[in-house]
């Protein structure tokens, strides 16, 4: 039997607590560091995991030997630069979405992982729902046909200021469309990639700042295929929507809790098909960000033994373009923006 991986956590943030659980749960791996600048944080760290090492920089982690992963969640403009500084130490990396703020963090974030003889995953976990993923599974089952038009949208409560104010920073943050709208926008491409990239973007929000609480988001493909990203940070509670129309069949799934950390949410999914009257409902289990950080990191450990990313940085990169092309449109009023 091979040796646990030795993990190290990069940020002990209320997220980042979530990475922990998820870490020392997953089979074949042990959390042996934490790496926070907090004092709060730190102290937290330290009484939920006394067998982890405790570090206030996260640059202990690449000097540490012993260390086979890095998780990252920090805030995220820092993500690429461990992430890099860890795949040039040799050590797997999964790290958090944004996997970078800019396009020419993201190249180096690609540069790095395809030198490295380790591996890298974003963390886009969504892919791991048994919601989000399911639609794919149904996509590629053909149940829809020829998917058409892909929807997200998210109702849902302010987004919390974050250690030290970060998320509401837009040095720190990168921007609003770089935080959940990611997750959105890589659901778009994964279940429409047999379109190909969206040529272009359109945006509109309520400011040109890229913190808008409220953005609207239009994406056109090569082969006319749409999907439309809308997000609303001055709601309540925390609703999402995922909606795919084809040639044979539409499908619509919901979420639904108090927060996006409930692990008793509402939810659904539904499909039907142009061939029939019926709505069929399809069973869904343990739905959640919480279940899907758990997945994700089992899922890690499999990969970095295997030498195969979850999802690659490649798909990482590609879903900050489109973030960035978002935010370029909606500070020009919704100008068409070709994506990169």
């Amino acid at each position: 039997m091979e040796p646990p991986l030795r993990f190290a956590l990069a940020g002990y943030g209320a997220f980042g607590r979530f990475h922990a659980r998820s870490i020392a749960k997953a089979p074949g791996a042990t959390l042996a560091a934490i790496a926070t600048p907090s004092d709060a944080n730190a102290a937290a760290a330290a009484a939920d995991f006394p067998a982890a090492i405790i570090h206030r920089e996260w640059q202990a982690l690449i000097a540490d030997p012993a260390i086979d992963a890095i998780a990252i969640a920090a805030p995220n403009h820092l993500h690429a630069d461990i992430a890099v500084a860890a795949l040039d130490a040799g050590k797997h990396v999964l790290v958090e979405k944004p996997m970078a703020t800019t396009a020419a963090d993201c190249d180096r974030v690609v540069a790095a992982a395809a030198r490295s003889k380790a591996v890298l995953t974003v963390g886009l976990q969504c892919r791991l729902s048994p919601q989000w993923g399911r639609i794919k599974s149904l996509i590629e089952e053909g149940v829809v046909g020829k998917p058409q038009h892909v929807h997200v949208s998210l109702f849902r409560h302010p987004y919390r200021q974050g250690a030290s104010g970060w998320r509401y920073d837009r040095a720190r943050v990168g921007s609003w469309i770089l935080e959940e709208p990611v997750h959105f926008f890589d659901l778009a491409l994964w279940y429409l990639r047999d379109a190909g990239r969206p040529v272009t973007v359109h945006a509109v929000g309520a400011g040109d700042t890229g913190m808008e609480p409220v953005i609207s988001v239009l994406m056109r493909f090569p082969n006319g295929s749409t999907a439309a990203v809308n997000q609303v940070l001055s709601g309540f509670g925390h609703l999402q929507t995922v909606e795919v129309s084809g040639t044979a069949g539409a499908i619509r799934a919901t979420w639904s809790a108090d927060t996006a950390r409930s692990t008793s949410p509402s939810v659904d999914l539904k499909l039907k098909r142009t061939s029939s009257d019926d709505v069929e409902n399809i069973p869904v289990d343990r739905s959640g960000e919480v279940f899907e950080l758990e997945a994700q990191a089992a899922a890690a450990v499999k990969g970095f033994r295997s030498g195969r990313p979850l999802v690659s940085a490649e798909d990482g990169r590609a879903a900050v373009l489109v973030c960035l092309a978002a935010e370029e449109s909606a500070s020009n009023a919704g100008r068409a923006v070709v994506v990169a």
